[in-house]
Protein backbone atom coordinates (compact mmCIF):
# COMPACT_ATOMS: atom_id res chain seq x y z
CA UNK A 1 0.00 0.00 0.00
CA UNK A 2 1.12 3.54 -0.62
CA UNK A 3 0.69 6.55 1.64
CA UNK A 4 -2.50 7.81 0.00
CA UNK A 5 -4.22 4.42 0.46
CA UNK A 6 -3.62 4.01 4.20
CA UNK A 7 -6.53 5.43 6.19
CA UNK A 8 -6.22 6.12 9.93
CA UNK A 9 -8.80 6.57 12.67
CA UNK A 10 -7.57 8.41 15.78
CA UNK A 11 -9.54 8.34 19.02
CA UNK A 12 -10.07 11.63 20.79
CA UNK A 13 -7.21 12.47 23.13
CA UNK A 14 -4.53 11.60 20.60
CA UNK A 15 -2.37 14.77 20.57
CA UNK A 16 -2.79 17.13 17.61
CA UNK A 17 0.91 17.03 16.77
CA UNK A 18 0.74 13.23 16.59
CA UNK A 19 -2.30 13.40 14.31
CA UNK A 20 -0.47 15.88 12.08
CA UNK A 21 2.62 13.67 11.79
CA UNK A 22 0.50 10.59 10.99
CA UNK A 23 -1.25 12.58 8.26
CA UNK A 24 2.02 13.79 6.79
CA UNK A 25 3.92 10.50 6.93
CA UNK A 26 1.44 7.60 6.97
CA UNK A 27 -1.93 8.55 5.47
CA UNK A 28 -5.22 10.48 5.81
CA UNK A 29 -6.55 10.74 9.38
CA UNK A 30 -10.06 11.00 10.78
CA UNK A 31 -10.37 12.03 14.45
CA UNK A 32 -13.29 10.41 16.28
CA UNK A 33 -14.76 12.55 19.10
CA UNK A 34 -16.68 9.67 20.68
CA UNK A 35 -15.98 6.56 22.78
CA UNK A 36 -19.30 4.97 21.82
CA UNK A 37 -18.82 1.56 20.25
CA UNK A 38 -21.48 2.13 17.59
CA UNK A 39 -19.77 5.37 16.54
CA UNK A 40 -16.41 3.61 16.39
CA UNK A 41 -17.81 0.81 14.22
CA UNK A 42 -19.35 3.32 11.80
CA UNK A 43 -16.10 5.28 11.50
CA UNK A 44 -13.70 2.33 11.28
CA UNK A 45 -15.24 0.58 8.25
CA UNK A 46 -12.69 1.84 5.72
CA UNK A 47 -9.77 2.37 8.14
CA UNK A 48 -6.52 0.41 8.19
CA UNK A 49 -5.10 1.83 11.45
CA UNK A 50 -6.87 2.64 14.73
CA UNK A 51 -4.89 4.82 17.15
CA UNK A 52 -6.11 4.85 20.76
CA UNK A 53 -4.84 5.90 24.15
CA UNK A 54 -6.21 4.38 27.38
CA UNK A 55 -9.66 4.94 25.89
CA UNK A 56 -11.77 3.80 24.10
CA UNK A 57 -11.96 0.04 24.45
CA UNK A 58 -11.09 -1.81 21.28
CA UNK A 59 -13.53 -4.67 21.78
CA UNK A 60 -13.89 -7.90 19.84
CA UNK A 61 -17.05 -6.42 18.33
CA UNK A 62 -15.09 -3.44 17.01
CA UNK A 63 -12.34 -5.65 15.59
CA UNK A 64 -14.77 -8.06 13.94
CA UNK A 65 -16.64 -5.16 12.34
CA UNK A 66 -13.53 -3.49 10.91
CA UNK A 67 -12.98 -5.34 7.63
CA UNK A 68 -9.94 -3.30 6.54
CA UNK A 69 -8.23 -2.99 9.91
CA UNK A 70 -4.54 -3.98 9.93
CA UNK A 71 -3.10 -2.27 13.01
CA UNK A 72 -4.21 -1.00 16.41
CA UNK A 73 -1.63 1.49 17.68
CA UNK A 74 -1.36 2.59 21.30
CA UNK A 75 0.97 5.47 22.19
CA UNK A 76 2.09 4.37 25.64
CA UNK A 77 2.66 1.20 27.64
CA UNK A 78 -0.57 -0.59 28.52
CA UNK A 79 -2.73 -2.35 25.96
CA UNK A 80 -5.34 -3.66 28.39
CA UNK A 81 -8.11 -1.69 26.65
CA UNK A 82 -7.45 -3.68 23.45
CA UNK A 83 -8.87 -7.17 22.91
CA UNK A 84 -5.62 -8.71 21.73
CA UNK A 85 -7.14 -12.18 21.23
CA UNK A 86 -9.69 -10.75 18.80
CA UNK A 87 -6.92 -8.85 17.02
CA UNK A 88 -4.81 -11.98 16.73
CA UNK A 89 -7.76 -13.97 15.37
CA UNK A 90 -8.26 -11.35 12.66
CA UNK A 91 -4.55 -10.92 11.90
CA UNK A 92 -4.55 -7.36 13.26
CA UNK A 93 -1.22 -6.24 14.72
CA UNK A 94 -1.17 -4.42 18.08
CA UNK A 95 1.73 -2.02 18.51
CA UNK A 96 2.63 0.35 21.32
CA UNK A 97 5.51 2.52 22.54
CA UNK A 98 6.46 1.40 26.05
CA UNK A 99 9.88 3.02 25.91
CA UNK A 100 8.48 6.46 25.02
CA UNK A 101 7.09 7.42 28.43
CA UNK A 102 9.49 5.66 30.81
CA UNK A 103 11.12 8.84 32.11
CA UNK A 104 7.82 10.73 32.27
CA UNK A 105 6.09 8.09 34.40
CA UNK A 106 9.17 7.50 36.54
CA UNK A 107 9.60 11.19 37.29
CA UNK A 108 5.95 11.56 38.27
CA UNK A 109 6.25 8.50 40.51
CA UNK A 110 9.21 9.94 42.41
CA UNK A 111 7.63 13.40 42.49
CA UNK A 112 4.44 12.00 44.05
CA UNK A 113 6.45 10.16 46.67
CA UNK A 114 8.37 13.28 47.61
CA UNK A 115 5.12 15.26 47.75
CA UNK A 116 3.71 12.68 50.17
CA UNK A 117 6.78 12.54 52.39
CA UNK A 118 6.99 16.35 52.58
CA UNK A 119 3.21 16.96 52.97
CA UNK A 120 3.24 19.25 49.93
CA UNK A 121 -0.49 18.92 49.16
CA UNK A 122 -2.00 19.74 52.60
CA UNK A 123 0.54 22.44 53.45
CA UNK A 124 -0.01 24.11 50.06
CA UNK A 125 -3.77 24.01 50.57
CA UNK A 126 -3.58 25.54 54.05
CA UNK A 127 -1.23 28.31 52.92
CA UNK A 128 -3.63 29.23 50.11
CA UNK A 129 -6.36 29.36 52.76
CA UNK A 130 -4.27 31.84 54.75
CA UNK A 131 -2.80 29.44 57.32
CA UNK A 132 0.96 29.41 57.98
CA UNK A 133 1.37 25.73 58.92
CA UNK A 134 5.16 25.67 59.10
CA UNK A 135 5.22 23.79 62.40
CA UNK A 136 2.36 21.43 61.61
CA UNK A 137 4.12 19.29 59.01
CA UNK A 138 7.45 17.60 59.63
CA UNK A 139 8.37 15.56 56.61
CA UNK A 140 10.71 12.73 55.73
CA UNK A 141 13.44 12.26 53.15
CA UNK A 142 13.76 9.59 50.50
CA UNK A 143 17.40 9.29 51.50
CA UNK A 144 17.96 6.39 53.84
CA UNK A 145 14.66 4.70 53.05
CA UNK A 146 14.10 1.34 51.36
CA UNK A 147 12.19 1.82 48.11
CA UNK A 148 10.43 -1.24 46.73
CA UNK A 149 9.73 -1.45 42.99
CA UNK A 150 7.11 -3.93 41.76
CA UNK A 151 7.62 -4.46 38.03
CA UNK A 152 11.18 -4.01 36.78
CA UNK A 153 10.61 -3.07 33.15
CA UNK A 154 11.64 0.21 31.55
CA UNK A 155 9.73 2.43 33.98
CA UNK A 156 10.74 0.46 37.07
CA UNK A 157 14.40 0.61 36.06
CA UNK A 158 14.22 4.35 35.47
CA UNK A 159 12.65 4.81 38.92
CA UNK A 160 15.53 2.79 40.38
CA UNK A 161 18.10 5.09 38.75
CA UNK A 162 16.44 8.22 40.12
CA UNK A 163 15.87 6.80 43.60
CA UNK A 164 19.42 5.52 43.90
CA UNK A 165 20.62 9.05 43.09
CA UNK A 166 18.57 10.18 46.11
CA UNK A 167 20.56 7.69 48.25
CA UNK A 168 17.77 5.25 49.00
CA UNK A 169 18.21 1.49 49.04
CA UNK A 170 16.28 -0.11 46.18
CA UNK A 171 14.71 -3.57 46.17
CA UNK A 172 12.68 -4.83 43.21
CA UNK A 173 10.33 -7.70 42.44
CA UNK A 174 9.64 -9.05 38.96
CA UNK A 175 9.48 -12.81 38.33
CA UNK A 176 9.88 -12.32 34.56
CA UNK A 177 13.18 -10.43 34.58
CA UNK A 178 16.62 -12.05 34.57
CA UNK A 179 19.00 -11.69 37.52
CA UNK A 180 21.52 -9.68 35.50
CA UNK A 181 18.99 -6.89 34.94
CA UNK A 182 18.83 -6.32 38.71
CA UNK A 183 22.57 -6.58 39.30
CA UNK A 184 23.24 -4.34 36.32
CA UNK A 185 21.25 -1.56 37.98
CA UNK A 186 22.73 -2.21 41.42
CA UNK A 187 19.32 -3.26 42.74
CA UNK A 188 18.61 -6.05 45.19
CA UNK A 189 16.17 -8.63 43.84
CA UNK A 190 13.26 -9.70 46.03
CA UNK A 191 12.56 -13.36 45.33
CA UNK A 192 9.05 -13.11 46.79
CA UNK A 193 6.53 -10.28 46.74
CA UNK A 194 6.07 -10.64 50.50
CA UNK A 195 9.77 -9.95 51.02
CA UNK A 196 9.46 -6.61 49.25
CA UNK A 197 6.22 -5.68 51.03
CA UNK A 198 7.72 -6.37 54.46
CA UNK A 199 11.00 -4.50 53.89
CA UNK A 200 9.99 -1.37 51.96
CA UNK A 201 9.26 2.08 53.33
CA UNK A 202 8.00 3.26 49.94
CA UNK A 203 6.51 0.98 47.27
CA UNK A 204 5.82 1.93 43.66
CA UNK A 205 3.94 -0.15 41.09
CA UNK A 206 5.04 -0.50 37.45
CA UNK A 207 3.24 -3.54 36.06
CA UNK A 208 0.89 -4.11 33.15
CA UNK A 209 -2.66 -5.19 33.91
CA UNK A 210 -3.34 -8.86 33.25
CA UNK A 211 -4.79 -11.88 35.05
CA UNK A 212 -1.65 -12.18 37.18
CA UNK A 213 -1.50 -8.54 38.30
CA UNK A 214 -5.18 -7.67 38.75
CA UNK A 215 -5.70 -7.37 42.50
CA UNK A 216 -2.00 -8.03 43.14
CA UNK A 217 -1.99 -5.50 45.97
CA UNK A 218 -4.85 -7.08 47.88
CA UNK A 219 -6.02 -6.34 51.42
CA UNK A 220 -3.75 -9.14 52.61
CA UNK A 221 -0.78 -7.68 50.72
CA UNK A 222 -1.42 -4.20 52.14
CA UNK A 223 -1.47 -5.60 55.68
CA UNK A 224 1.96 -7.15 55.05
CA UNK A 225 3.41 -3.73 54.29
CA UNK A 226 5.30 -1.89 57.00
CA UNK A 227 3.18 0.25 59.30
CA UNK A 228 3.74 3.81 58.14
CA UNK A 229 4.77 2.85 54.60
CA UNK A 230 3.77 4.72 51.44
CA UNK A 231 2.26 3.29 48.24
CA UNK A 232 2.50 4.91 44.77
CA UNK A 233 0.45 3.54 41.87
CA UNK A 234 1.15 4.91 38.39
CA UNK A 235 0.50 1.60 36.59
CA UNK A 236 -3.16 0.50 36.43
CA UNK A 237 -5.94 1.06 38.96
CA UNK A 238 -7.11 -2.54 39.17
CA UNK A 239 -3.68 -3.71 40.34
CA UNK A 240 -4.63 -2.34 43.78
CA UNK A 241 -7.67 -3.16 45.90
CA UNK A 242 -8.68 0.48 46.26
CA UNK A 243 -11.16 -0.08 49.10
CA UNK A 244 -8.52 -1.90 51.14
CA UNK A 245 -6.03 0.87 50.42
CA UNK A 246 -8.43 3.57 51.63
CA UNK A 247 -9.13 1.60 54.82
CA UNK A 248 -5.41 1.23 55.46
CA UNK A 249 -5.01 5.01 55.13
CA UNK A 250 -7.95 5.68 57.47
CA UNK A 251 -6.68 3.19 60.05
CA UNK A 252 -3.13 4.57 59.97
CA UNK A 253 -1.52 1.36 58.75
CA UNK A 254 -0.19 3.28 55.74
CA UNK A 255 1.14 6.81 56.16
CA UNK A 256 0.17 7.86 52.67
CA UNK A 257 -0.56 6.90 49.10
CA UNK A 258 -0.56 8.49 45.67
CA UNK A 259 -2.74 7.37 42.77
CA UNK A 260 -2.51 8.34 39.12
CA UNK A 261 -4.79 5.47 38.05
CA UNK A 262 -8.15 4.13 39.26
CA UNK A 263 -10.55 1.20 39.02
CA UNK A 264 -12.74 3.30 36.73
CA UNK A 265 -11.53 6.43 34.98
CA UNK A 266 -12.61 9.00 35.80
CA UNK A 267 -13.49 7.77 39.32
CA UNK A 268 -17.23 7.58 39.92
CA UNK A 269 -16.96 8.52 43.61
CA UNK A 270 -14.37 11.22 44.29
CA UNK A 271 -15.49 11.77 47.89
CA UNK A 272 -13.38 8.81 49.04
CA UNK A 273 -10.31 10.39 47.44
CA UNK A 274 -10.47 13.55 49.59
CA UNK A 275 -8.00 12.40 52.19
CA UNK A 276 -5.11 14.48 53.47
CA UNK A 277 -2.73 11.53 53.15
CA UNK A 278 -3.79 10.65 49.60
CA UNK A 279 -2.59 12.48 46.49
CA UNK A 280 -4.59 11.93 43.30
CA UNK A 281 -3.75 12.88 39.72
CA UNK A 282 -5.85 12.17 36.59
CA UNK A 283 -3.73 9.51 34.82
CA UNK A 284 -1.06 11.96 33.68
CA UNK A 285 1.97 9.69 34.08
CA UNK A 286 2.80 9.60 30.38
CA UNK A 287 1.36 13.01 29.56
CA UNK A 288 4.43 15.05 28.76
CA UNK A 289 5.46 16.77 25.55
CA UNK A 290 8.59 14.65 25.42
CA UNK A 291 6.69 11.37 25.82
CA UNK A 292 4.29 12.26 23.01
CA UNK A 293 7.18 13.20 20.70
CA UNK A 294 8.93 9.92 21.49
CA UNK A 295 5.74 7.88 21.03
CA UNK A 296 5.03 9.57 17.71
CA UNK A 297 8.48 8.71 16.38
CA UNK A 298 8.24 5.11 17.55
CA UNK A 299 4.76 4.48 16.16
CA UNK A 300 5.49 6.15 12.83
CA UNK A 301 8.60 4.01 12.49
CA UNK A 302 6.63 0.85 13.26
CA UNK A 303 3.81 1.75 10.88
CA UNK A 304 6.26 2.51 8.08
CA UNK A 305 7.78 -0.92 8.61
CA UNK A 306 4.40 -2.68 8.62
CA UNK A 307 3.19 -0.93 5.47
CA UNK A 308 6.68 -0.85 3.93
CA UNK A 309 6.81 2.89 3.59
CA UNK A 310 10.31 4.28 3.18
CA UNK A 311 12.87 3.29 5.78
CA UNK A 312 10.64 2.33 8.69
CA UNK A 313 12.25 -0.24 10.94
CA UNK A 314 10.19 -2.36 13.35
CA UNK A 315 11.04 -1.71 16.97
CA UNK A 316 10.09 -3.83 19.95
CA UNK A 317 7.22 -5.94 18.65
Amino acid sequence: MNKEEIRILCAHGVPEDMVKRFTEEIGPVEVLPSDDEADIIRAIQDKHVFVVRSKPKVTANVVMNAPNLKVVARPGVGTDNIDKKACEARGVQVINSPEASASSVAELTVGLAIALLRHVYPSCYLLKEGQWAKNKYTGKTVEGKTWGIIGFGGIGRRVAEIVKALHAEVIAYDPYVKDEEFTGKGVKRAMRLDELLEKSDIISLHVVLNKDTEGLISEEAIQKMKKGAYLINTSRGKVVNQEALLRALDEGHLAGAALDVYDTEPPTDVSCLRKENLICTPHIGGSTEEAFVNATEILINKLKAIFRLGEGVPIGY
